[in-house]
């Protein structure tokens, strides 16, 4: 198993823990809320660690046929990991501070430059995973 694999399979387990972790946060603050729901952006925080977490499984196992060098996995995985985990964060902080229900209302940074290249870093990177695996199991790629 190589690094790109490794840390796949670490980020899917830290990611996990990161859902469970927030589950306790979303509790705390659906109890303290008069209409016994968390803030929005607490939730979505949460559910994304959790899918994020089976995302990351799916790349660890793609990345086990790749044909490309660890190098150029550990970039590709290292992209998506990148901006899955920025992703959580920011929506876990939004949450926290309970500014917004939804961020796209104000255009800033985040909302505009970031999601750019946030999407050129998560699908890139996880077209490059993709292709490794496509040419490996249907081109006959080595």
């Amino acid at each position: 198993m190589n690094s790109a694999v490794k840390i796949s399979i670490l980020a899917s387990g830290l990611f996990l823990l990161a859902g469970m972790l927030i589950g306790i946060v979303k509790h705390q603050q659906m109890l303290k809320s008069s209409d016994h729901n968390a803030p929005a952006y607490v939730d979505i925080a949460h559910r994304a660690a959790f899918l994020y977490s089976f995302a990351m499984l799916v790349i660890a196992k793609l990345l086990e046929y790749s044909p490309y060098s660890e190098a150029v996995q550990l970039i590709s995985m290292g992209s998506v990991l990148l901006f899955l985990s920025v992703t959580i964060v920011g929506y876990f902080v939004t949450g926290m501070i309970n500014k917004t229900d939804n961020l796209f209302r104000n255009r800033d940074f985040r909302t505009t430059w970031y999601v750019y290249l946030l999407t050129v870093g998560e699908i890139g990177g996880l077209l490059v995973i993709l292709w490794g695996f496509i040419s490996t199991q249907f081109l006959g790629a080595k």
